[in-house]
């Protein structure tokens, strides 16, 4: 598998050099503490990764994503990883609605479903696809076969990359659900066309069994209490109330003397006030 160089910086933003951050200032809603905790993977449906990424960026268009993937696995990302996007909808999974804001939405460049026309292929928006761009499958929600657009291999190893980072990033998410679990019927993305099941075992279910990600250095608060915020900043907000001498953390990552850690939510605290499990 081709190794994509995808980082997330302190402000929620993917970095490398097949990403490019897009202005979508319509999203201003911050997640709650503990999410996302969910990846929901989608196919545009559109002509090409730009333009989807372009159309959801407008202000009057009531939908977006965090990502899109476009065919040779250049990213695109329009909302920051901490702000709700708009890519669910009407939803939901486990007794929860709104997925919106709870999960982290992905968009991948991709025709959807296609109308066979003698021997071409053909989307909704007319562009013809060869007979080696499609496959004929059932969808797990429907009973005949149909036509699919084929993702590319880039595009399934950037997904793949993208969600490994996302979880390492952000602990509590537990679960990859395609929109078309979330919102049956109503939705038909990814589709069968996209691994979804083999991708989830690998990344999801592999890593419990293995109990990934290993070796995260644990730490327990040192003084009365410990404020936690959002960056590793002093002036930066408080993502929830202080936290009480002698609860234990899961340390993340370090940045000029805070870390960034996970108790019951997520944040940064003065590595100062945290003895590390083994200092004593």
């Amino acid at each position: 598998m081709d190794k994509f160089n995808f980082s997330i910086n302190e402000k929620h933003l993917l970095e490398g050099d097949d990403v490019e951050q897009m202005n979508c200032p319509k999203n201003t809603v911050h997640f709650s503490a503990g999410m996302p905790d969910t990846i929901v993977l989608h196919y545009t449906a559109g002509r090409n990764g730009r333009s989807s990424a372009e159309y959801l960026c407008k202000d009057n268009v009531k939908a977006s994503a965090h990502l899109v993937v476009d065919r040779d696995g250049k990213v695109f990302q329009l909302v920051p990883f901490d702000t709700v996007a708009w890519h669910a909808g009407k939803s939901s999974w486990k007794m929860r609605t709104g997925l919106n804001k709870y999960s982290i939405g992905i968009e991948i460049d991709n025709a959807g479903v296609l109308t066979k026309s003698g021997t071409a292929y053909t989307s909704w928006f007319g562009k013809k696809f060869a007979a080696d761009e499609v496959m004929e499958a059932v969808h797990r929600n429907e009973s005949k076969a149909r036509y699919w657009h084929l993702y590319t291999e880039k595009q399934i190893e950037a997904v793949e990359t993208l969600c490994d980072l996302l979880i390492d990033r952000y602990p509590a998410i537990k679960e990859i659900l395609g929109h078309e679990e979330i919102s049956p019927g109503r939705k038909q993305d990814p589709g069968p066309a996209f691994p979804l099941d083999k991708l989830r075992q690998r990344i999801i279910n592999d890593r419990d069994e293995e109990g990934a990600p290993l070796n995260k250095p644990l730490g327990v608060v040192n003084v009365p209490f410990l404020n936690i915020r959002k960056l590793p900043d002093i002036e930066a907000a408080r993502v929830a109330e202080p936290l009480p001498q002698g609860t234990g953390l899961t340390i993340f990552e370090e940045h000029d003397g805070w870390y960034r850690v996970k108790a019951e939510i997520e944040g940064w605290v003065a590595g100062q006030y945290v003895d590390l499990d083994g200092d004593n």
